[in-house]
């Protein structure tokens, strides 16, 4: 019996493997998964060699919302080394002033130690609005945003605003790929992800989620890790 493909697993901004945590026990049966270092780098170019020097020769690659221009990254550099591909609540599109320009405001907060305010201010935007007062889930946001930091949130706030258009690039990708978006994510929403999933084309399975806004792999816990076994298999 073959062992199933290594899987690379990318967080988002100020999230860590507890992103994953909901699917971790069904896609790390038999298989090695590897979750990327995400908050010491500045751009997205440094963070994706960075995946690539610690890598597996070939792997299956997961990135949600930064996670997802990280993997945008490593498709450019080395494609080859990729055999299949998700893209969770992202988009394709660069930085533009207009989408910095928050960002920079919560640079100014963190850097002044307000980085509880940050993290107060991203929740009202993370989840769909029936989960505002998911007190668990709120908890598991919170303890990722203290363990990655304002340092290691100002650096990936950096890399994001640096970030480059990759749209160019999606016909270019050929490898069996899932997009997976909340009906309700206001940060990346679903006209986003159909973008990039009619950019990829006929390899890409599109898949939106009901109820559901930027965080789905902890909103919507059953369907992502369905989709993703899907996708793996």
């Amino acid at each position: 019996m073959a062992v199933p493909e290594p899987l690379v697993l990318v967080p988002g901004l100020n999230c860590t493997a507890a992103l994953y945590a909901p699917q971790w026990p069904a896609l790390a049966s038999g298989r090695p998964i590897l979750v990327a270092e995400t908050s010491s780098d500045e751009t997205i170019g440094a963070i994706a060699e960075r995946l690539l020097a610690a890598a597996p020769e070939r792997f299956a690659l997961c990135g949600l919302s930064m996670g997802g221009y990280v993997a945008f990254e490593v498709m450019r550099r080395a494609p080859e080394r990729v055999t299949r591909l998700a893209l969770l609540d992202t988009s394709a599109k660069p930085a533009t002033p207009e989408t910095n320009q928050p960002r920079e405001q919560m640079i100014a907060l963190a850097e002044k130690g307000a980085f509880d305010n940050v993290t107060t201010l991203l929740w009202q935007k993370l989840v769909a609005p029936a989960r505002l007062a998911d007190e668990p889930l709120r908890l598991v946001v919170r303890q990722m945003a203290e363990d990655v930091g304002a340092a290691g949130f100002v650096r990936q706030q950096r890399a994001i605003m640096g970030r480059v258009d990759s749209r160019p690039g999606l016909s270019a990708i050929t490898v069996p790929s899932l997009v997976i978006v909340g009906a309700e994510d206001e940060i990346t929403p679903p006209v986003e992800a159909k973008a990039i999933a009619s950019g990829i084309g006929a390899s890409a399975r599109y898949l939106e989620i009901p109820g559901c806004g930027h965080l789905s792999t902890l909103e919507a816990p059953e369907i992502a890790t369905k989709a993703l076994l899907d996708w793996l298999d």
